[in-house]
């Protein structure tokens, strides 16, 4: 099964008069967007800046908050550090928000960022202290094979550390492709298309579009041209109640 879900069909939003904007592939319930929260995965944002811009201090429980740095700069703070860490391109960041912290985010003009919340087991995650990873972009193994230069950000042999369980991420770069890999049909794939117009599994795609991927067992990427994807292997079925589940719960229970 394939769902392929064009920028314009994504959730949108801005922080500070348009200063940062964003499209996202997963958004909030409220935001509207085709697809909604899955997996353990609970929301996904595409964050530009415009311009030099601050996200003031906001509070999160519970969830593990990522960032990936797609361009130039950004810095972060919050109640756990209290110290401003800067990110540059490439590095990556994990926000274990337990039993609660605040955090604030400097975005430097023409930085672009993936912003993605991870759905751990609550009924744990919120038991615990709040804790904060900052990885490099050298930190993270690359392989390379003819077709394909992959980084993988969460999985084999990479530094970062979750709670949430059964999570693979990588990005994988090509200069053409016309390659076939075995996945498992037990997961779902997320793809972002951070460059060029590959076929994805027979899916033609764009910049910025979005892909999900399920019950399937290969993953076949062609392109006659340069492209850049960002993957999340995540699993078909979770094994405790997302907090998606647990709020629909609670409105037929109403």
């Amino acid at each position: 099964m394939i769902q392929y879900i064009p920028k314009e069909q994504q959730a949108s939003g801005s922080f500070n008069n348009g200063e940062i904007i964003e499209n996202k592939p997963i958004g909030f319930p409220r935001e509207g967007g085709k697809v909604k929260p899955y997996s353990n995965l609970f929301y996904w944002a595409y964050a530009e800046a415009k311009t030099d811009s601050t996200i003031g201090l906001h509070p999160h429980r519970g969830f593990e908050i990522m960032s990936f740095v797609l361009n130039g700069s950004i810095k972060h703070y919050d109640t756990k550090l209290e110290e401003w860490r800067p990110l540059q391109a490439g590095d990556a960041q994990v926000i274990r928000a337990g039993n609660g912290i605040s955090h604030s985010e400097f975005m430097a003009k023409d930085g672009v960022m993936f912003q993605i919340w991870f759905d751990p087991n609550l009924e744990k995650t919120m038991q615990q202290a709040a804790s904060y990873s900052d990885y490099t972009s050298d930190q993270f193994p690359i392989t390379t094979n003819k077709h394909w230069t992959i980084k993988t950000f969460v999985g084999t042999d990479s530094p970062f550390e979750l709670d949430t369980k059964d999570v693979k991420i990588e990005e994988i770069k090509f200069e053409s492709s016309n390659q076939s890999i075995a996945i498992d049909i037990t997961k779902i794939y997320s793809i972002y298309i951070l460059e060029g117009n590959p076929i994805i599994n027979g899916q033609v795609t764009s910049k910025d579009g979005f892909l999900l991927i399920s019950n399937a067992e290969k993953l076949t990427i062609e392109s006659e041209g340069a492209g850049k994807i960002f993957l999340i292997e995540s699993p078909a079925t979770v094994e405790y109640p997302t907090y998606q589940q647990l709020m629909q719960q609670q409105l037929r229970q109403q």
